[in-house]
């Protein structure tokens, strides 16, 4: 098992630029993070930053939990974490666990709505989660470092708490450090807007794709479909989707992530896929501990074809697929201003969503 650790710490591109973005830290304090899916700025780059890795020879073994040549942070404090949503969170702290050979609770912890493992040097947390914790203490008293992972999904609480973090970082604690980390965001207004502090943009650190290039096949259903209307369907877009499903599973090699906007739409989609040959797992906020777990987990031999909300976009890294079946839908809260109440409505993804989704068929191969 430490053989395996140590060959899935050794193939995230992110550990080349680690040093660089520890550099920024030391000096500015803020600093912005772009780095693709799967090169590792959700697991490597926490328990870096915490001193839980030995990088001094650059192989990433799991550490002692003391500091190395390269240096951590100079700031003594738990390194938290922010996802934007519980199954995210879950799921990195799994894996941060896993890279230590441990379980979650030790060194690393995770605190979301319904369940609270804290943990001594790293800490995942839903945005909501840390937006109590500066209601309650806005000091953020033992934290050293804050790192906004996907910072480029724009919510309430995420804006709410980048905002409170600037403030405490003016006011109450200077030596409080910031790394907004995305795979997509647009690294100039966040350089802008991390180094407000001094006039200056925060440094922007860059670590290269692992990605292998990607086919692109259009599958267009065979007659035009209704749009979506708030949360309604087309049903018969959920069966072409099943379809093309079907098709991929044909005339693809390896396992078939697909994109659908919500649980019912993905319930909706497995029944019409009873049969295929290939395992059908449900992936979203309330699957099972279990079924998550199995996800992230390398197949046993069987093809999987993996149903996801937009969870799946760039929190986390399924293993084994080759191909993605995307309906370009995704679920998301908006405010009808005539009634001042919040929904969700189901839109069309954008371009940069729809390519970063494309992009896990080329992740391992």
């Amino acid at each position: 098992m430490h053989a395996d650790r140590r060959a899935a710490l050794a193939g995230l591109p992110v550990r080349t630029v680690v040093p660089a973005l520890r550099r920024a830290l030391d000096g500015r304090g803020v600093a912005v993070l772009a780095a693709p899916p799967g090169t590792g700025k959700t697991t490597y780059v926490p328990l870096a930053l915490a001193g839980l890795l030995d990088d001094r020879e650059g192989d990433g073994a799991p550490g002692s939990g003391t500091a190395s040549r390269t240096g951590v942070p100079g700031n003594a404090g738990r390194v938290v974490v922010l996802e934007p949503r519980r199954l995210a969170a879950r799921a990195a702290a799994r894996r941060m666990a896993w890279l230590l050979g441990e379980k979650v609770g030790g060194r690393v912890g995770v605190t979301v709505r319904g369940e609270r493992r804290p943990g001594t040097a790293v800490e995942v947390l839903t945005t909501g989660v840390l937006l109590q914790w500066l209601r309650r203490g806005p000091e953020l008293e033992g934290v050293g470092t804050v790192v906004l992972d996907e910072c480029h999904e724009r919510h309430l609480d995420a804006d709410t708490v980048l905002a409170f973090l600037l403030d405490v970082r003016a006011t109450l604690r200077p030596d409080l450090r910031i790394v907004a980390a995305s795979a997509t965001a647009d690294t100039g207004p966040w350089a802008e807007l991390l180094g407000r502090e001094d006039g200056r943009p925060a440094p922007v650190v860059a670590a290269e794709a692992a990605l292998h290039p990607v086919e692109t096949v259009w599958a267009p259903p065979e007659r035009p479909v209704r749009p979506p209307h708030g949360t309604r369907v087309d049903p018969a877009l959920l069966a072409h989707v099943a379809a093309t499903v079907r098709r991929a599973l044909g005339e693809r090699d390896g396992d078939v992530l697909c994109f659908l906007p919500g649980v019912g739409e993905i319930a909706r989609v497995a029944g019409m896929l009873g049969g295929a040959g290939a395992d059908v797992l449900q992936v979203h906020g309330q699957a099972p501990a279990a079924v998550q777990d199995a996800v992230l987990a390398p197949a046993d031999g069987r093809r999987r074809v993996v149903l996801a909300t937009s969870v799946a976009e760039s929190s986390l890294t399924v293993p084994g697929v080759r191909i993605v079946v995307d309906a370009g839908l995704a679920r998301e809260p908006r405010t009808d201003h005539a009634r001042g109440l919040g929904a969700l409505t189901t839109v069309r993804v954008s371009r940069a969503a729809a390519e970063q989704r494309a992009g896990r068929a080329g992740r391992e191969g």
